[in-house]
This record gives structure tokens, C-alpha cells and sequence, in this order.
């Protein structure tokens, strides 16, 4: 049984919104998203939001945090085996990861910490002013129509 759905009537009264439009296209794709390494996703306030990653076994510099076109991407990459050591277990994976998170408008990343294996990101929505809501005066003069 397949299900069709439409996003059409969402979209109908709305302008500029592809992005918003891509993000539900993607969603309903329901392509499997990375359960490695666990992570958490925190709102601290209307405007304050937290990324927790669970990066137990990796150093800094093992970890590579960019930005691009809204899409913030965390990776860690496998170090090297230590010289001299042969583990009888090893349940502490370290194995190399890629997430990657999109990004509303007007987010941006505040911090980046690294402390007891998890690793914080904390984001912040700063709205400009000129995206902040305003009063439209309505003027009684007649003025011209915009022209295509």
C-alpha cells in the first residue's frame, strides 16, 4: 500500500519558503539518519539551543565542526591505533562519524566545547532587525501599481 502525500496545500499561500519545502522532501524520504555517535538536541530558552554529542574516546583534535549553507557538519576521524597495545576488548568505538544538521535562518553557532567525552555546541537565534516584524502604515493616497 502506497501513500501519496502532498505538501501542495501547504505551500499554496506561502512565498520563499523552498528551503522550508526541501527540509519536508527530505524528511519524508525517510532515508535512515545516523545513530552513531548518540546525540542530543537542547532548547535552553526561545532563542538558545544546545547540540550534545556523546564523543567519548575522541581528543579536539579528532573532532572538525563546519558550517555550510546552513548545514552544520560535526566529524570525527579514527586515530591511530596505539603503538605497543593490543586490547583483549575494545567497546569504546572511536570509529569515524559524520553528522550533519540543518541550520534555521538567523542561527548561529556561539560555541564549540569538548569536556568529560561530550561535546557541547551551543546556538543562537539572532534575528536582524530588518527580518524583525514591523507596522505597515496604510497611507489613504493612491499610489501606482507595481509593474511586472
Amino acid at each position: 500500500m502506497t501513500t501519496a502525500f502532498s505538501l501542495a496545500p501547504l505551500f499554496r499561500s506561502s512565498v520563499g519558503f523552498d528551503r522550508f519545502n526541501d527540509l519536508f522532501e527530505t524528511a519524508l524520504r525517510n532515508e535512515p539518519g545516523s545513530t552513531y555517535p548518540p546525540y542530543n538536541v537542547e532548547k535552553h530558552g526561545d532563542d538558545q539551543y544546545r547540540i550534545v554529542v556523546a564523543a567519548a574516546g575522541f581528543q579536539e583534535e579528532d573532532l572538525d565542526l563546519q558550517v555550510e549553507k546552513g548545514v552544520l557538519t560535526i566529524s570525527g576521524g579514527k586515530r591511530d591505533a596505539t603503538e605497543g597495545v593490543t586490547f583483549l576488548h575494545q567497546g569504546i568505538a572511536q570509529r569515524a562519524f559524520k553528522l550533519s544538521f540543518r541550520l534555521a535562518d538567523h542561527i548561529e553557532i556561539k560555541a564549540a566545547d569538548l569536556r568529560n567525552g561530550l561535546l557541547n555546541i551551543d546556538l543562537l537565534r539572532i534575528v536582524p532587525e530588518e527580518a524583525k516584524a514591523k507596522r505597515i502604515p496604510i497611507n489613504g493616497t493612491q499610489k501606482p501599481a507595481l509593474q511586472h
